[in-house]
């Protein structure tokens, strides 16, 4: 079931398989998880305060949607339920590419004005909210982060956010693919840094492939490759 949100919502919501965010909600607050930490990727992992996504926490990404969609994939692929919010160019088809389990996904692309009020809503039943910020003012901000920290939801930020647990950056470097001839891209190697407050005041940097050549996120090196950021 993918879940998507758009004018006209009745028309929508009538289509097989489609449910409105609402409906969505209260399936998610029925079968939410009760631990404290939703996992991530391996790959990720260690760059994160208790090898994954605090409850309560806002976690900032950086660097387009490849990360952002990285984080969704283990946590709904474990039965975590998900949203994004006000980010119509993520699509149904690279959430899958990433991992992410789509049936457990709401999209709400377009909610205008309201897009702080959906997010609240979201945030009291979903347990992963991810939210284009660009439109928000700072106090706005900084409620719906209080609002996540209440309701123990994952608040992730498509961008810059007042006040985040974790900040998590990429610095992009060349796609691999066929060396001559035709052939498509396969991955990309990608360098993700960690920063923020509390437990996460130590900046680290992890060497991952995003995508990796079968999609989501695997380190680059057999071996882990965390290291502590030196700037």
């Amino acid at each position: 079931m993918t879940a998507v949100v758009e004018p006209p919502v009745a028309r929508l919501a009538a289509l097989p398989g489609v449910s409105t965010a609402s409906r969505v909600a209260a399936q998610a607050e029925r079968a939410r998880a009760t631990g404290r930490v939703l996992p991530v990727a391996l790959a990720l992992a260690g760059l994160l305060p208790g090898a994954g996504l605090r409850r309560g926490s806002t976690v900032a990404v950086h660097g387009g949607t490849s990360l952002l969609l990285a984080l969704l994939a283990a946590a709904t692929a474990s039965g975590s339920w998900a949203a994004v919010v006000g980010m119509p160019s993520l699509g149904v088809a690279a959430a899958a590419e990433y991992g992410v389990d789509v049936t457990r996904l709401a999209l709400v692309p377009y909610p205008g004005v309201e897009l702080p009020a959906v997010v609240a809503a979201l945030l009291d039943g979903v347990d992963l909210v991810a939210v284009q910020p660009e439109t928000l003012q700072p106090a706005v901000a900084r409620r719906l982060s209080a609002r996540a920290r209440h309701r123990g939801a994952v608040l992730l930020a498509s961008g810059a956010w007042p006040g985040a647990d974790v900040e998590l950056s990429c610095r992009r470097e060349p796609w691999s693919g066929p060396s001559e001839g035709y052939g498509h891209l396969r991955s990309r190697r990608v360098q993700v840094r960690a920063s923020g407050r509390g437990a996460a005041a130590r900046p680290l940097t992890a060497e991952v492939h995003l995508p990796a050549a079968d999609g989501g996120v695997t380190q680059a090196h057999p071996a882990p490759s965390l290291r502590e950021a030196t700037a």
